[in-house]
């Protein structure tokens, strides 16, 4: 296994729609392998290819430092069939470090998808599991978090975003 870079905010990957993935092979286990460890090490509770550079539909989530009840999950080609309920939880990005927002979610959702194996899925969840669940979905589809904020706030963000640039060069 290997840890692999996390793209940050603004890589092009990240604003991409991720395509399907269609082979489940040796080489997505492996990358499934490397995902999970580097979620681990960020360390974060979720993580999706394409921000490890990779424009496919896989995510893996694992709440349970937060969840006891929830384990790895490993979604491929997820797509969410039922959302019910709004929630509002301040969430972070590995992909935007040292910035957190409230987010407006569904407090409840069902997901279908494939495990790792390739076997068909279906994943009812709700609180932190639907939020993060949702977050990963997110960026299969080109969506940040600051997608997901009102335009004032997007505008503090891309300002405070500048001046941080400006700082580290």
């Amino acid at each position: 296994m290997a840890l692999l870079e996390i793209r940050k905010f603004p890589a092009p990957v990240l604003k991409r729609k991720a395509e399907p993935v269609s082979a489940f092979d040796e080489d997505l286990q492996k990358l499934i392998d490397d995902m999970v460890e580097t979620m681990y090490a960020a360390p974060g509770v979720g993580l999706a290819a394409p921000q490890v550079g990779v424009s496919k539909r896989l995510a893996v989530v694992d709440i349970s430092s937060r969840d006891e009840k929830h384990p790895l999950i490993v979604l491929i080609n997820p797509c969410i069939v039922r959302t019910d309920g709004e929630i509002e939880f301040e969430e972070g990005c590995l992909s935007i470090p040292e910035y957190t927002a409230k987010v407006k979610r569904s407090e409840n959702l069902v997901v279908r998808a494939h495990d790792r194996a390739g076997s068909k899925v279906e994943i009812e969840a709700g609180g932190l599991l639907a939020i993060a669940l949702q977050h990963e979905i997110d960026h299969l589809d080109g969506l940040l978090l600051i997608d997901r904020i009102s335009p004032i706030k997007r505008e503090f963000f891309k300002k405070r975003f500048k001046k941080v640039q400006k700082t580290e060069k």
